[in-house]
């Protein structure tokens, strides 16, 4: 085990803090829910920098970083849909979602056939997920009473991060086309 390993088991066990944070602690359980979130999406830079700078990049660490992320995400998402009652937020979270499901399938697809580089993360997927964990922090900071600017700017930057979403699907999936369509496999 090695620091960027346990950054990741961090995250992986914040994913409860958030969501009880969040529904139990009274008059400021969002925001330290928020705070958490940010705590765990700091991890999920550091994990990933330290590992390559100081070449401690693991088998282990490579599968469960990305599963943190999305376990991470999905978590805060579904519970912030069901927290709003806010139909509208449906779509970007199945978005989101959905896609985060398709490129997983994706990447390990492309691994079996020894392509994996051709879906490694790209810039617009970097920027995606930095909007995307913006957007969740101030939707999780939101209390209601507070101004309602805080809520929509949260929803508005959802729906973005959802539209890069489905961007980077189609990056991914136009790099992997042809392996996808003439791989000689059904």
């Amino acid at each position: 085990m090695n620091l960027p390993l346990y950054l990741t088991l961090a995250r992986i066990f914040m994913i409860p803090l958030v969501i009880l944070s969040y529904y139990f602690i009274p008059n400021v359980g969002h925001q330290v829910a928020a705070i958490v979130f940010v705590l765990a999406a700091i991890t999920d830079y550091l994990d990933g920098y330290l590992a390559r700078r100081n070449k401690q990049v693991t088998r282990l660490g490579a599968f469960l970083d990305p599963v943190a992320d999305k376990l991470l995400v999905a978590a805060s998402i579904v519970m912030l849909v069901g927290e709003h009652y806010s139909p509208h937020l449906v779509l970007p979270a199945m978005v989101i979602i959905g896609r985060e499901i398709t490129i997983s399938a994706l990447r390990e697809w492309m691994s079996e056939i020894g392509k994996r580089r051709s879906v490694a993360v790209s810039y617009v997927g970097k920027i995606k997920t930095a909007l995307q964990m913006a957007a969740l922090i101030v939707l999780l900071w939101y209390t209601p009473g507070q101004p309602l600017f805080i809520l929509n700017a949260g929803e508005y930057m959802l729906f973005a991060a959802a539209a890069l979403t489905l961007w980077s699907m189609i990056v991914y999936l136009k790099a992997a086309w042809q392996d996808l369509t003439f791989s000689g496999k059904t």
